[in-house]
C-alpha cells in the first residue's frame, strides 16, 4: 500500500557529503527540501580516512565554501590537525589538508542540517523515483510513503547494491556495516539509466595503545592555521593539534602480501568492480610497484576521544588474519591490535556521460545526480557535486538557468566537465594536473572566482557578499596604489634591497615593479612606503600574487579567452551527426553518446580529433549561411 506523505520542492536521496551539500543548498535557497538517509547516525560519515582537503582536494573545499557550501565551515569546527601542503612550490599547487575528528564532524553537520529552515531529514530508504512524461514527479520510500516533488537529487554514494569483501568473507552491507539499498538500482535501469560497478576500499583501524610511536616519525600540524572557510580567521579556529606518525612497509610485509594474493578478492576474481587508480590497495601497490622495497604508512587519529587510528596507505581486502600479520611486520606495530578490519566495497553508480553540466540527467527533467554516484571518489569530489546539483535543482524549481562552472572558473568545473564529457572507467579523483588553468584556479582566490556566482544563484547571503565586495575592492585599490607609488635610490631603500641580496637600483621605480622580484616581499618596504594603508593579510597576499605572477597570469588569461570562444560556439540540440559530411565514424559515435553543447566541449571528447572539430565548424558556418 502507498500513501501521499507530503508535497515538497526537492527530495535528496542520501545523507553523505554530497547529500548534505545538496540539501543545505536547496533549503537555503528557500525550497522545501527533505533529505532521505539510510541512517541518521551516519550523516556526513567518513567511512575512509577522516580528513578533508589535500592536493587539489583542498581547492575543491575552498570553492565549495566560496559558493556558500558547508564542508569548509564544518572541518574548521572539527579539525584536529591542519597543514598547508606543497608550500615549497608555487601558490597554484598549495593545498590545505586537515585531519578531522570523525565523530564530531558527523555531529556538527547533523546539527547544522537539523537547524536549517526549509529542511527536514528522514531515516527512510527510497526505492523508486517517480517519473511521468520524462519528468520527475516524486519519490517512494520502502514503507510506501509517496513524496510529491518538483526535483530529485540522487546522492546515494556507495550504498547501491553494495557488498563488503574481506578475503573469502562477503557481507552485503554498505560502509561500516550499514544497510545497503538493494532495490533502487534496478528501478534506475528501468528509467533508462546506465549503471556501472565500481570498487573502493579502506584499511584497518588499530588501537593506539598497542603502538610503539617511538619507532615512528611524528608528523605535526602547522603553527599558522589557514581556515578552509573564507568566513573564518585563524584566531577564531586555532586550537591544540594532534600528531600523526609515519612508518614504512618492508620486504617482510611485501612477502606476506605476495604469499596471500590468491586469497585477495581483488586477485581471485571475486571483485567485479573497477577500483581507483590513484588510491590502490596495499596488495595492488606491491604487485604494480614490485621494484619498490618500501611504501609509506601514516598512522592518523580518528578523533580526540578515541584510541582508533587510521592506517593510511594500507587499504586492503586480504583476510583478517593476513591483515593482522602484515600490520605487525611494520616498525612500531609489532604488537598492534586491530579494532576494525579493512575491506573492499563494491557498489553501483551511473555512467556520468548521461548527465548535463548542471548534473541533471539528459533524458529526465528535474532528476539530478551528485557525488560518488557519478563515478567519482573522495568526500571533496562528492560534496562539490552535491552542492552544484542542489543549487541547480533549486534553480530548476524556480524556472531559472542552471549554474554552470566551466574549466576556466574552478576545479569544480574541471571535475564536472571531465565526468560529463570524457566519462570515467574508474573512480575519478581530482588532481591539480587535470586543471589546465591552475595558476588562475588557486585555493587562495576561490572566493574572488566564485562568490559572485554563489550570490547570484541565491546561496551566498547579502552580508557575506558585501564583505567579499569590500575585499575585492581593497585588493584592486592596493594594486593601483603600488603601481603609482615610487621609491628612489636612497640609502634606506638600497640597504633594504642589499639585505635581500637583490640588484641595487639605478633610478627610481614603481613599488609594484620592485615587488615583482621574487626575493623581495611586501613587508620589506614598510618603513619607506609612507602611504601604505592597514590591510588584512589576505588582501596583501592576493596583491602580491597578482604582481609576482603577472606575466604568467596574463598568458593564461589569453588562453582562457580562446577557450571561451570555443565554449560560445554552441551546437544545435537536435544536430544529426550522421548527416555531418566528413565526420569520422568514431567521432560520430562519441558525439552521439555525449551530445556536447558546444564546440569547446566536443573538442574534449576522447575520440574526437582536431580534424573532426574543423568539420563541425564548417558545418555550423554552413547552417548559419542557410539560415
Amino acid at each position: 500500500m502507498t500513501y501521499i506523505a507530503d508535497t515538497i520542492d526537492i527530495a535528496v536521496i542520501g545523507g553523505g557529503h554530497a547529500g548534505c551539500e545538496a540539501a543545505l543548498a536547496a533549503a537555503r535557497m528557500g525550497k522545501k527540501t527533505i533529505m532521505f538517509t539510510m541512517s541518521l547516525d551516519s550523516v556526513a560519515m567518513m567511512p575512509c580516512n577522516p580528513n578533508v582537503g589535500g592536493t587539489s582536494k583542498g581547492h575543491l573545499v575552498r570553492e565549495i565554501d566560496a559558493l556558500g557550501g558547508e564542508m569548509g565551515k564544518n572541518i574548521d569546527k572539527t579539525y584536529i590537525q591542519s597543514r598547508m601542503l606543497n608550500t615549497a612550490k608555487g601558490p597554484a599547487v598549495h593545498s590545505l589538508r586537515a585531519q578531522a575528528d570523525k565523530k564530531k564532524y558527523t555531529e556538527e553537520m547533523k546539527k547544522v542540517l537539523e537547524n536549517t529552515q526549509n529542511l527536514a531529514i528522514k531515516q527512510q530508504e527510497i526505492v523508486e523515483v517517480l517519473v511521468e512524461d520524462n519528468k520527475v514527479i516524486g519519490v517512494i520510500t520502502n514503507r510506501g510513503a509517496i513524496y510529491n516533488c518538483k526535483a530529485v537529487v540522487l546522492a546515494s554514494g556507495t550504498y547501491l547494491k553494495s557488498r563488503c569483501l574481506t578475503g573469502e568473507n562477503i557481507e552485503y552491507t554498505g560502509p561500516n556495516g550499514l544497510k545497503t539499498s538493494t532495490v533502487l538500482s534496478e528501478q534506475l535501469k528501468e528509467l533508462g539509466i546506465e549503471i556501472r560497478r565500481f570498487k573502493t576500499g579502506t584499511p584497518a583501524r588499530v588501537d593506539a595503545r598497542t603502538i610503539d610511536f617511538s619507532k615512528m616519525e611524528p608528523q605535526h600540524g602547522d603553527q599558522n592555521i589557514v581556515p578552509f572557510s573564507f568566513e573564518n580567521t585563524e584566531e577564531k579556529i586555532k586550537r591544540d593539534q594532534h600528531p600523526c606518525y609515519l612508518t614504512y612497509t618492508n620486504e617482510r610485509t611485501h612477502q606476506i602480501i605476495r604469499d596471500n594474493l590468491h586469497r585477495s578478492p581483488l586477485y581471485s576474481g571475486v571483485i567485479e568492480g573497477t577500483g581507483p587508480r590513484y588510491c590502490p590497495s596495499i596488495e595492488d601497490k606491491v604487485v604494480r610497484f614490485a621494484d619498490k622495497d618500501r611504501h609509506q604508512v601514516f598512522l592518523e587519529p580518528e578523533g580526540e576521544d578515541t584510541t582508533e587510528m587510521y592506517v593510511q596507505g594500507m587499504s586492503s581486502s586480504l583476510p583478517e588474519e593476513v591483515q593482522l600479520e602484515m600490520l605487525r611486520s611494520l616498525p612500531g606495530m609489532e604488537k598492534v591490535e586491530v579494532m576494525r578490519t579493512g575491506y573492499a566495497i563494491e557498489y553501483d553508480c551511473v555512467n556520468p556521460l548521461q548527465l548535463k553540466h548542471s548534473l541533471e540527467f539528459k533524458h529526465i527533467d528535474g532528476f539530478f545526480s551528485g557525488g560518488q554516484m557519478n563515478g567519482s571518489s573522495g568526500y571533496e569530489e562528492a560534496a562539490c557535486q552535491g552542492l552544484i546539483a542542489g543549487i541547480n535543482a533549486a534553480l530548476k524549481v524556480e524556472g531559472r538557468e542552471p549554474l554552470i562552472i566551466d574549466r576556466s572558473e574552478g576545479y569544480i568545473g574541471v571535475l564536472i566537465d571531465d565526468l560529463v564529457t570524457k566519462g570515467t572507467k574508474e573512480p575519478y579523483r581530482m588532481m591539480t594536473s587535470r586543471a589546465e588553468y591552475r595558476l588562475l584556479l588557486r585555493q587562495d582566490n576561490a572566493d574572488l572566482r566564485l562568490t559572485e556566482k554563489g550570490y547570484k544563484a541565491g546561496l551566498v547571503p547579502e552580508e557575506r557578499y558585501n564583505i567579499f565586495v569590500a575585499k575585492r575592492q581593497a585588493i584592486d585599490e592596493e594594486l593601483e596604489r603600488l603601481k603609482n607609488t615610487y621609491v628612489g635610490t636612497s640609502e634606506k631603500v638600497q640597504a633594504i634591497i642589499a639585505a635581500k641580496e637583490s640588484t641595487p637600483l639605478r633610478s627610481g621605480i614603481a613599488l609594484s615593479e620592485l615587488l615583482k622580484r621574487p626575493e623581495l616581499s611586501y613587508n620589506d618596504f614598510k618603513e619607506v612606503d609612507e602611504t601604505r594603508p592597514e590591510l588584512p593579510a589576505e588582501v596583501i597576499e592576493q596583491a602580491m600574487i597578482e604582481l609576482k605572477y603577472e606575466g604568467y597570469i596574463s598568458r593564461q588569461l589569453k588562453q582562457v579567452e580562446q577557450f571561451k570562444k570555443l565554449e560560445k560556439r554552441l551546437l544545435p540540440e537536435d544536430i544529426n551527426y550522421d548527416e555531418v559530411y566528413s565526420l569520422r565514424l568514431e567521432a560520430v559515435q562519441k558525439l552521439k553518446e555525449v551530445r556536447p553543447v558546444s564546440i569547446g566541449q566536443a573538442s574534449r571528447i576522447s575520440g574526437v580529433s582536431p580534424a573532426d572539430i574543423s568539420v563541425l565548424l564548417v558545418y555550423l558556418e554552413q547552417q548559419k549561411n542557410r539560415n
